[in-house]
């Protein structure tokens, strides 16, 4: 297991693993957890990621931050393939699951606990070592399952009762449960705060009973890619600071969507972009 020769205390651990996103350009790097620490990063928090990939390609934008790597045989990989009624993927890989013991002891009490799964490899046991920590999830890799060939399709999710229950926030895209609203309905149910993202249409914040539809800022959309990993990041780090829900989803929403107008990780906005977009709450 590769680790940082030196642990410091981190604000924002996110868990799950870094994948290898197939594209039309060649490979590259991705994964929820990636989005979200480098977003975290960008709002001045020090981030940390607790992973497993196969290191097939260099750690680019990734390299700033302190990485705990579990390896693999292979990275999980995925090719996102947007079509006009919706996204089709397709996933491979033999990266290994993630469980409490990986986790570095100076990094087992951050501000924010942030669970990423891309493909069910986050154990559901890790909440109960993280009592004190604000709980964020994107529980999007927990929603899908996947054939012999690799298509993935939305499956039931065991433990999400469990979790969201537990959870201080939640985000989710439209896309996870393919767009089924009684299966939207019931997360909500069970999460004190879940938002569902539905691209350029804005996001839906439920809360405590209450629904509010947040439109979308303009944006010239290059690639959707982690727009909604980077709108979960700036959601949480917002909400912990004391933001209201509707108000942390509409600067998340900024970020969000100018992450679209650049490919992949690169979308992810600078500490200087994020105070040009959003000086009010910077």
């Amino acid at each position: 297991m590769q680790q940082p020769a030196r642990f410091e205390r981190i604000d924002y651990l996110a868990i799950g693993h870094i994948t290898i996103d197939q594209t039309p350009h060649g490979p590259r790097l991705g994964g929820s957890a990636a989005y979200a620490a480098l977003t975290a990063q960008a709002l001045g928090w020090r981030a940390g990621i607790v992973t497993a990939w196969a290191q097939e390609l260099p750690l680019g934008p990734l390299a700033g931050l302190p990485i705990v790597n579990l390896g693999a045989e292979k990275s999980s990989t995925f090719e996102n393939i947007y079509t006009p009624s919706g996204r089709l993927q397709r996933y491979s890989g033999e990266a290994p699951f993630l469980e409490f013991h990986l986790i570095p002891e100076a990094w087992r009490d951050p501000r924010i606990l942030h669970l990423a799964p891309v493909a069910r490899e986050v154990s559901p046991r890790i909440l109960k070592y993280f009592e004190d920590s604000f709980l964020g999830v994107t529980p999007q890799g927990w929603l899908r399952d996947w054939d012999a060939d690799g298509q993935v399709r939305v499956t039931h999710w065991e433990e999400g009762g469990l979790v969201l229950n537990r959870a201080d926030a939640a985000v989710l895209s439209r896309t996870d449960v393919s767009g089924d609203q009684l299966h939207i309905e019931r997360l909500a149910a069970a999460c004190p705060l879940l938002v569902v993202t539905d691209g350029e249409t804005g996001a839906t914040v439920y809360a405590q009973g209450e629904v509010h539809h947040l439109s979308a800022p303009a944006a010239h959309a290059v690639d959707p890619t982690g727009a909604g990993d980077i709108f979960a990041a700036a959601f949480f780090v917002q909400l912990y600071q004391g933001a209201e829900p509707r108000q942390a989803a509409r600067f998340a929403s900024v970020l969000a969507a100018r992450s679209v107008e650049r490919p992949g990780l690169e979308g992810v906005p600078s500490r200087e972009e994020i105070y040009d977009l959003t000086p009010e709450a910077s």
